[in-house]
């Protein structure tokens, strides 16, 4: 059985964004997209991710991600995340579960929680 085109969407995204290519995750997010962050009340839209990851993160900071599991159906997909982040000589090791709601083969809307909040929020402070 192949495997649902959204959850290929999401492995996609995460390639790409594990990469560093940003045009590639602009082209598979929504132009009004709504990326809400663990420990951030406000969405972030398109033009700041893509400020974000242009190089408005500092030069020592990296973050990458590897896919436990998705699943998804025609307007959803849920991810299963390992994330591994550098900052300051510092390391940060997290999972999440992210939910994705998606039309047209475009990401039009993000969350992400955590198993560890209160670190990534101080991580990333």
């Amino acid at each position: 059985m192949d495997e649902h085109p959204n959850a290929a969407l999401i492995r996609r995204t995460l390639d790409a964004m594990n990469s560093g290519d940003n045009e590639a995750v602009a082209a598979l997010l929504a132009d009004d997209v709504e990326w809400h962050e663990i420990g951030s009340d406000a969405p972030v839209n398109k033009a700041q991710l893509a400020e974000r990851y242009a190089g408005a993160m500092p030069p020592d900071f990296e973050i990458t991600g590897e896919m436990h599991d998705v699943v998804a159906n025609d307007d959803h997909a849920i991810a299963l995340v390992s994330a591994h982040a550098t900052r300051d000589g510092r390391t940060l090791d997290y999972r999440t579960a992210e939910i994705f709601h998606v039309k047209d083969g475009k990401i039009t809307a993000r969350w992400a929680f955590s198993d560890d909040t209160a670190a990534i929020n101080e991580f990333f402070a």
